[in-house]
């Protein structure tokens, strides 16, 4: 049982490289048709482009810059009480073997039985997170309504180690604005991952002994 906790434990520091998940690999262009020369002729229609088209992202394999300006406060506090007493009094008159009471009054014999449940608990969280910066992604989809289902993954190499930024979602064409960017908040559906790989994230994770104390097999 003990060897099984840790090596469970153990897949939940697997290391994270780049390109080990493709769900946030940079999607290809398709493969352009031939193109076809004019010679002699000013229009070309391999280097034609709309008269009012844009340099927006609309295809598959376009590159989109999103802007991040993620935010989020939470707090939450709960508390229970309860409590109950229970109380029973039982006075039984003392008989001799002909069933009469000893004396006329009777002698009584009291039983007494009190009970009390008292249970309090209180809880407190907090979290707070904020993630700012830019990403540049390429569109993967193009949906049947016209939204692109945007991916990518960001790498920086730092001297003890690496960071990344992940991220995957939906955008509607209308809020790319004319440079070519969209704000992170107006991504559908969104899934923005954080983190690093090297010395400094290996010091800040939580060794396998210890995650197999608090986690779910864990009886105490």
């Amino acid at each position: 049982m003990t060897l099984s906790a840790a090596i469970l434990a153990g897949c939940d520091s697997m290391p994270v490289n780049r390109g080990d998940d493709p769900d946030f690999l940079a999607a290809s262009a398709p493969a352009p048709l031939p193109q076809q020369y004019n010679n002699g002729a000013i229009f070309q229609a391999a280097q034609s482009r709309g008269l009012f088209e844009d340099y927006k992202a609309r295809q598959v394999g376009d590159l989109l810059n999103v802007i991040l300006i993620e935010k989020t406060d939470a707090s939450k506090t709960a508390k229970t009480s309860a409590t109950k007493d229970s109380n029973v009094d039982i006075d039984v008159a003392r008989l001799d073997f002909n069933g009469t009471p000893v004396s006329p009054l009777g002698s009584l014999v009291g039983i007494n039985s009190d009970a009390k449940r008292s249970f309090d608990g209180q809880g407190d969280s907090e979290q707070s997170n904020s993630l700012e910066g830019n990403i540049s992604v390429t569109v993967a989809e193009v949906l049947p309504n016209g939204n692109l289902v945007i991916q990518g993954e960001k790498w920086l190499g730092l001297n003890q180690g690496k960071e990344y930024v992940r991220l995957r979602g939906i955008v509607r064409p209308v809020d790319i604005t004319a440079e070519n960017t969209v704000l992170s908040t107006q991504v559908g559906d969104v899934q923005i991952y954080y983190g690093g790989t090297g010395a400094v994230a290996d010091s800040n994770a939580m060794g396998w002994i210890m995650r197999f104390f608090i986690s779910a097999i864990m009886p105490f």
